[in-house]
Formats: structure tokens, sequence, C-alpha cells
């Protein structure tokens, strides 16, 4: 082969039709992807890279224990070049292309995760609100080690989404390793159609609002907009003394939205700013002149799982000192994704720039420190050390006659117990949303008073 010209190795061992393919993988990214493109495309190509890699197509194809189709092989060899720049690169084939245009429009099939690679391990970065994974009691930062009993290490995202998703109603087991947990957790889980719903809102008490956001689609600003107007409708004054809004376990989504729904409190500045290798990449998206709250104390609800979209929104805010950031520290998902289409209907999820706050900090790989730490707590009741002696632990008692009237009583007061944890204070339903409106009215005092 070191006799032949590169070209004639190429035609040699690759089909013809394959050839403009493989070309083209390494001519597209430097010519016809991206707008400016005339100076790099006349870069000399790395011949003896280029070289090195029909070597190891020739030798796949000639001896792996199996063969392998052409398409299947330089499809690899895509998808290895992407998986290896970072985490959130990767190559969608069409049928991939099209589930991710149906998931930022707000329905599609699967679990209900948002996950990430890590040292070849699936990490969840956080369960959408109200599907399988969240009900199964899935968490950020759940690392996943085995699916359906098979291990998941050196899996690519795009496989273990494959095997994730299924036919609503049938069955998948994760495996998971959890901190804290002594041994890995087996978490049974039953596929369906993903609806979500990204927007919920109600009034915490007269005057505070509340808003939940679980994901950054295309319409989500649109609908806090609406979810904002009903709040202060729906409130006796008719407008609001202060927000809670909730971005804990947002695993991001769509840049535009997360800068619609920061535009929503902020009246003026930048937002956030954006900075890559190529010209239409560096953009500056600046506030409109418009406050909702007009000027209402906002508290801003973060953890482990909020990333990307949500640190856009967490960042932009504390930046400009118009919320409080409560929570934990964020995941910390600082770049930005650009869906690139292919001709041949697939596509590429290429990281092309990264994100800064206003102030021009980079949250990549380090995240939004809050300006109020709160670690997770559970409120429960405590009872007496020591439990004082009762006439029903002396032997011999009487018998209490309603005791003989059987179970439906105490059915009866089953269904009154769970119907009174609906009832249960806030501060034992959501200690953190409870320190949050505890903050807001305060909050709400200094801004009555200035």
């Amino acid at each position: 082969m070191h006799g032949e010209s590169f070209m004639q190795a190429i035609y040699k061992h690759i089909p013809t039709l394959t050839v403009g393919v493989v070309l083209g993988v390494f001519i597209a990214v430097g010519s016809s992807v991206f707008a400016k493109r005339d100076e790099q495309a006349a870069k000399a190509l790395p011949i003896e890279d280029l070289r090195t890699f029909t070597e190891v197509f020739q030798h796949i194809k000639l001896s792996y224990v199996e063969e392998v189709e052409d398409k299947k092989l330089l499809e690899y060899a895509i998808q290895g070049m992407l998986t290896g720049l970072d985490p959130h690169s990767n190559f969608l084939n069409s049928d991939e292309f099209k589930e991710l245009q149906l998931g930022t429009t707000g329905e599609f099939g699967g679990l209900g995760i948002e996950i990430g690679q890590e040292n070849g391990f699936i990490r969840i970065i956080s369960p959408i609100d109200d599907t399988p994974a969240q009900r199964a009691g899935l968490q950020a930062g759940d690392v996943i080690i085995k699916l359906d009993h098979k291990p998941a290490k050196g899996i690519s995202l795009n496989d273990a989404v494959k095997i994730m998703r299924g036919k609503p109603g049938s069955k998948i087991i994760l495996t998971v390793i959890r901190e804290g947990a002594a041994t890995p957790i087996d978490v049974p889980i039953v596929r369906a159609i993903i609806k979500i719903k990204s927007v919920r809102s109600r009034l915490l008490e007269d005057n505070y609002g509340y808003v939940r956001i679980s994901h950054f689609q295309s319409r989500t600003g649109d609908d806090a907009s609406k979810a904002l107007k009903k709040l202060i409708v729906e409130n006796k004054d008719k407008k609001l003394s202060g927000l809670v809004l909730d971005l804990r376990n947002n695993p991001g989504g769509l840049l535009n939205a997360a800068v619609s729904v920061s535009d929503l409190f902020l009246t003026d500045g930048l937002v956030v700013y954006t900075e890559g290798r190529v010209d239409d990449s560096d953009i500056k998206f600046k506030a409109r002149p418009d406050d909702y709250l007009n000027g209402a104390p906002i508290v801003v609800l973060v953890n482990g799982g909020s990333a990307s979209a949500s640190e856009i929104v967490a960042g932009a805010l504390q930046d400009h000192k118009r919320a409080v950031i409560m929570g934990t520290k964020t995941f910390g998902k600082g770049s930005v994704q650009t869906i690139l289409p292919m001709n041949n209907q697939s596509a590429l999820k290429l990281t092309t720039a990264r994100y800064f706050t206003p102030s021009g900090r980079s949250i990549q790989a380090t995240g939004i420190e809050p300006d109020i730490t709160l670690n997770k707590v559970t409120i429960a009741s405590v009872e007496n050390e020591k439990r004082r002696l009762e006439e029903a632990d002396l032997a011999g008692h009487l018998e209490n006659p309603a005791e003989s009237e059987g179970a439906s009583k105490a059915d009866n007061t089953d269904a009154k117990d769970k119907e009174a944890k609906k009832d249960e204070p806030l501060e034992k339903q959501d200690y953190a949303l409870y320190q949050a409106l505890n903050l807001l009215k305060g909050l709400s005092i200094i801004h009555v008073n200035k």
C-alpha cells in the first residue's frame, strides 16, 4: 500500500460511493457546514492521518470476526469523532434526529430523564417532572451501571437512549449507583409517551406566586409569560409581592427559551452571550424594557440537577441582582450545542460555543454557586425518646368496644391519613420551597420600604 498514492489506496479498498462519504465527512466540517469556509477549505487535508484511517478501515473489513457493512463502519467513525470531542457532541441518524425534534416540542417516547456521559458511565442529569423516571424515584446524579441487567459502561449516549426507549407500557430495569447508598439499586420503570408540560404555576399564599419550569422548550417563554399574567389576575391585589422561580432538576433545553424567561424579569443589559470559533457563534442577547413583576423580589431555587438553560437564567438574574439564588451548586454545563442537519436526513449535534453570564462568568464545569446554600432537609415529627405508660400497656386492661367494629373504620382512617398528607404544611411537603417563601416575605418588606 505504501507504494500507492493515497487516492489509489482509497479507491482500491473502499467502494467509490463511499469515498465521497469518507472525504465528505472531513471536508464538510471545513467547508460546507458553516458559512465562513473558503480559507479553511484551502488548508491541506491531514493526508497521513487519513491514510491511517483507510488502513484501519481495511483491516476491519478484512479481519474483523464478523462482517460489518460499510455504512455501519462509517457511522461508527463519525460517532467516534464527535463523542471524542466532549460529552454533548454526537451524531444523530435520521430516526434520532426526528426524536430530537419531537423532544424540543414537548412530546416523545421513553422514560423521561436527561442523561450525560462521564468516565464511560451514563449519569442522570435530571429526571423530568411527571414522568415514569421521576415516579420511579430516579434522582439527579444517579449513575446507571446496568440496563436490563446488561452492563452500561462504555456504550454511547445514543445507544443508551435506544435501549431506554421502547413501546409504551413495556418495562425496563435500570441499575444505578447512588451517593449514600451502600449497594446498587434496581429501579424498574414502565415506559410511556412523555408529554412535558414545562411550566406550572400557583399562588403559594396571597400575593406570593410560584412558577416551576421543568424543561426549556420552544414554547416555554410564552407559557411562562401566560402563567405570570394568570397569577397576577388571580391574586386579590392584582399584583404579586414576590415570586419563587423553581428550576430544580431542570436539565436545560433551548437557549432562546432561557433568554425569553430571563427577559420576563429584566429591563435592560445582557442576558447571556456566547463565544465560539466562527462569527455566527458570537451572539449577545439583551433584555427588553418590560419587567412582569415591576421589580418585586424573586427567589430562584436550583440544585445539582439544574443545568444548561437553567444556569443561564440563574446566572443572568444573579448577575443583575434581580433574584436571590437559593439551593445547591448547579450542574455546570456552560456550552452551546448547534444542530446541523445533513443531506441524508441525519444531523450533527455539535458544541459550537461557550456561553457566559452578563458579568463574563463561564460556568462550564463549575456551576452557579447559590447566594444561599440550602442542603436537602426533610422535616419529620420527633417522637419522645421514652413513651409514657398508657392504659393499653397494662396486662388485663379492658378492651375498647370500638375496636371490635371491624376493619372498615381502620380503612377509613387510612384513607383520611392519605388525604391529610396532601394538606401537610409546606415545610413538610417541600422544605426548600418553605424557606424560599420565608425569604421572599422578608425581601418584599424591604422592597416596599425602599
